[in-house]
């Protein structure tokens, strides 16, 4: 308890605009003792959607023999959680826009606190049933509280879990304590839900719907006004002058018409099937952090990118791709010629080829740069890389060139046996 207290204090600070509120020591801890009375957990993959809690830290701690992972967008809880080296698993994602590939059915239970509107309850909950491996026996355990005074909000949320056709197998009434969150009195019940054979096409219908407003407050809060990613002439200048190939992201209709248009969500889930030579991207107020991902999803040579408020060190960690210009809300980019050799080439191949495992684009990387066996070249490459690059947290990400150049030292000379790495 002592230690998932310390870890929880000195974590990093909730984002307002992600509804982040930490919940007590005592309730982390007991969240992962429920998970071992209720379910044998040796060799069981546990998936939080969404971690702010650390309940991911506290479930390796407290039940060392179970896989546990963590999908989340707040990309400092995933370099912390990276940070306590407790063999947790770790990949950035935005749920508005899906989940990770590689957790997509991997998961025997779930655990998902979500932002409490019943649009961020459905969403979580239908992204965590995705992850599940088995429709049968797996589980989701659900946090969710509402005030007294709401018992409206509390019915739009038991209505959103409804459409998705689960059966509430239990539910344990203000198990869950939090640092604040007064509005619901600081507590939230856990449920835990069963899915039906009906779930599952529910759950289809309701991810298909892009529905990016789902926090209580920032730009991306249900009660905000909808503002379209582009608006207005001034947003559009230069936008026909670039004339891209392809408009990704939600551009209104009177511009370029007959330009092909891909959906956000689309163009992160699989590698566009043209070549294009200049794609231009509207990224709504909300949603700055998936920038950094829509730039590596293409291999376009030119990108223009409307953004309300770039993140900060856009052009650093693009930098063995693209050269950037940033200018207010638009980011122009242009692509390096690819390296010829060395070390810049591997993570070259690594950030070109986003859309599969970045451990493959290293693994042939370095087979053609030192001669490597497969099983040689594999044995070099740290264990987090077998993740697609566009799922890999910023940190790994920042620290693929440094990596990427150890692998080639730790390389031994082709004939050569490499280490166990």
């Amino acid at each position: 308890m002592a230690r998932i207290g310390e870890l929880i204090v000195k974590a990093p600070r909730g984002r307002r605009t992600l509804d982040h509120v930490s919940a007590t020591a005592d309730t982390v801890v007991r969240r992962a003792v429920l998970l071992g009375e209720r379910f044998w957990l040796p060799g069981a993959r546990v998936l939080c959607v969404g971690d702010h809690d650390l309940t991911s830290l506290a479930i390796r701690m407290v039940h060392p023999e179970a896989e546990v992972a963590v999908a989340d967008l707040d990309e400092r809880v995933l370099a912390y959680i990276d940070a306590q080296d407790l063999g947790v698993r770790t990949f950035w994602a935005d749920l508005r826009l899906g989940l990770p590939p590689s957790v997509r059915g991997w998961a025997d239970l779930i655990v998902t606190d979500p932002p409490y509107t019943p649009e961020g309850v459905g969403l979580f909950t239908a992204r965590g049933a995705e992850g599940l491996r088995d429709r049968e026996q797996g589980r989701i355990l659900l946090a969710y509280g509402a005030s007294e005074r709401t018992p409206m909000l509390a019915l739009k949320v038991q209505h959103a879990l409804a459409e998705l056709n689960l059966v509430t197998e239990a539910m344990f009434p203000d198990f869950n304590r939090y640092h604040g969150a007064e509005a619901i009195g600081s507590a939230a019940d856990l449920y835990v839900l069963r899915p039906t054979s009906k779930t599952w096409p529910a759950v289809a219908s309701r991810v298909d719907r892009l529905a990016t407003a789902i926090y209580t407050q920032g730009p991306q809060a249900v009660e905000s006004a909808a503002r379209p990613a582009v608006s207005g002439s001034s947003d559009l200048l230069g936008v026909e002058e670039f004339a891209p190939q392809v408009l990704v992201g939600d551009w209104p209709r009177e511009i370029l018409p007959k330009v092909a248009r891909v959906r956000l969500s689309t163009w992160l889930a699989k590698a566009y099937a043209g070549d294009p030579e200049r794609v231009a991207i509207a990224v709504p107020a909300g949603l700055e952090a998936v920038a950094v991902r829509l730039l590596l999803a293409t291999r376009a040579r030119q990108v223009l990118l409307h953004c309300a408020e770039p993140p900060a060190g856009l052009a650093a960690l693009l930098a063995p791709v693209y050269s950037l210009a940033v200018e207010g809300g638009v980011v122009r980019a242009v692509r390096h010629a690819a390296p010829e050799t060395g070390g810049a080439r591997i993570v070259r191949r690594i950030f070109d080829n986003a859309h599969g495992k970045a451990a493959n684009a290293w693994r042939e990387g370095l087979i053609a740069e030192t001669g490597l066996t497969k099983k040689q070249a594999r044995a070099v490459i740290p264990a987090w890389a077998d993740a697609t690059t566009l799922e890999l947290p910023e940190h790994r990400l920042a620290d693929l060139p440094h990596l990427v150049g150890v692998s080639l030292s730790a390389s031994p000379p082709a004939g050569g046996s490499a280490g166990t790495g």
